[in-house]
């Protein structure tokens, strides 16, 4: 990939514009904090890809306004950022090095990124926030297989096989042979978020939609918390803000 040329637009602003061998055809990209970036075949005319976006402007600042309204709770990790759960927390630090370097050790996620790096940029940002999930992954695996069981045995239900995953917008979801999936981003909430996600799923082997039949079992198993639970829930998100 080529250094990227930067042009600005009226209204829109800044505009990264850069070849890339792996495009097959141009497109403009808008990120979270990142802005506008335009990539393109190598050998696609500049001027042409400048002409995409003034044609597609009116496109681009309605998805720019979007945009800022999610960035107001985008998270930026940096050297201050205050992150824990159970078994982990985070710290980053510049470091005399070429590359990001991620180390989980004795309840520590470092990351090490260049001096020459502003702790801003994508590639910092991206690999604060793969480390996290795969500690988070590390962290779910021993816990919640255990917690399914207990309950499982507890309750007297059944599934077939637990799968831990990165889910994007579910906590968790159970397939029609009673596979059962839970988002490793459960590792962020409180115990009995988790152990109410994990019942909720462990109710789908036996009821299948969300009508009356299951949530008289949830109450079941909840001791009648299973509404109030469900709306705690919602203060919660799975991405990593």
């Amino acid at each position: 990939m080529t250094q990227p040329t930067i042009i600005h637009f009226d209204q829109i602003g800044n505009v990264s514009f850069q070849a890339d061998r792996r495009c097959k055809r141009l497109s403009i990209r808008i990120k979270p904090l990142q802005g506008v970036s335009v990539l393109f075949p190598p050998g696609y005319s500049i001027k042409n890809a400048m002409a995409f976006v003034s044609e597609k402007k009116p496109w681009i600042l309605k998805s720019m306004e979007k945009m800022a309204e999610h960035e107001g709770n985008f998270t930026i990790f940096n050297e201050n950022t205050t992150f824990k759960t159970r078994s982990f927390s985070l710290k980053i630090e510049k470091a005399q090095r070429e590359d990001v370097r991620l180390k989980l050790n004795r309840g520590i996620l470092n990351v090490w990124y260049p001096y020459h790096i502003d702790v801003t940029s994508e590639p910092v940002q991206e690999a604060i926030r793969f480390g996290i999930e795969e500690a988070l992954r590390m962290e779910a695996k021993r816990v919640l297989p255990a917690r399914v069981h207990h309950f499982a045995a507890k309750h007297q239900f059944s599934y077939n096989h637990l799968f831990i995953k990165n889910l994007k917008s579910r906590w968790g979801s159970c397939s029609g042979v009673n596979n059962i999936n839970l988002n490793l981003h459960l590792m962020r909430l409180p115990d009995h978020l988790i152990d109410y996600v994990i019942l909720h799923e462990l109710c789908h082997t036996i009821e299948k939609n969300h009508g009356s039949g299951f949530w008289n079992l949830m109450d079941q198993v909840t001791a009648g918390q299973a509404k109030i639970l469900a709306a705690e829930m919602k203060q919660f998100s799975t991405k990593v803000y």
